[in-house]
């Protein structure tokens, strides 16, 4: 930074950014950018959304630093309601945002509450349970350690303590065993059978 600007008023410094000169925007953050983020940490309550509005008042400000009248006011008082500005409307944002979520999630809950279906999840669980429990343990315990569990064939295998080819083989019987009981119990399964 050349010596001049260190003492230059801010007025100097708005006239030097229109002219791009970096070291005069670095000179004007250093001297108000303190102010500016803790005006919007202060509104914004979150460090990251308080340096977005401090990026966005200083980049605002040297790609339009005719914006800024001295005859108005001082440059910091320029920054601070630029900075002002920019946090309300992220509220606002944030607030309309958490609003339509809202609402949407409200609108999906109401439209999607179907009280048969519900009803006939609650029964096919209920088969699918009975026809798990029929199996012999050896089969039933890899099926609920890979579809109940979320393990991997590897990580079954791991902890039942088998080769994986036989896990494998375990859950492929036995996934056939509780089709065959699901079809038997009148469930109308569609699809290639296990």
């Amino acid at each position: 930074m050349q010596p001049d600007l260190f003492n230059a008023s801010d007025a100097n410094l708005a006239f030097a950014i229109a002219r791009y000169r970096e070291d005069a925007l670095a000179e004007v953050y250093r001297r108000h950018a303190g102010a500016v983020f803790g005006l919007a940490r202060r509104l914004l309550r979150e460090r990251a959304a308080a340096e977005e509005v401090v990026q966005e008042v200083f980049v605002r400000l040297w790609n339009a630093p005719d914006r800024f009248d001295p005859a108005r006011g001082t440059l910091r008082s320029y920054l601070l309601a630029q900075a002002h500005g920019r946090a309300v409307d992220q509220l606002r944002s944030e607030v309309a945002r958490r609003r339509r979520e809202e609402r949407e999630a409200r609108e999906t809950a109401h439209a999607g509450y179907d009280v048969e279906r519900e009803v006939g999840d609650i029964i096919v669980a209920d088969q699918v349970r009975e026809a798990l429990g029929g199996l012999p343990d050896s089969e039933r315990r890899p099926i609920e350690l890979a579809y109940f569990r979320g393990h991997t064939y590897r990580e079954v295998a791991t902890i039942l303590g088998e080769p994986e080819g036989t896990v494998k083989s375990r859950i492929r019987n036995g996934l056939k065993r509780m089709h065959s009981q699901l079809i038997v119990s009148g469930l109308g399964l569609t699809g290639d059978q296990p």
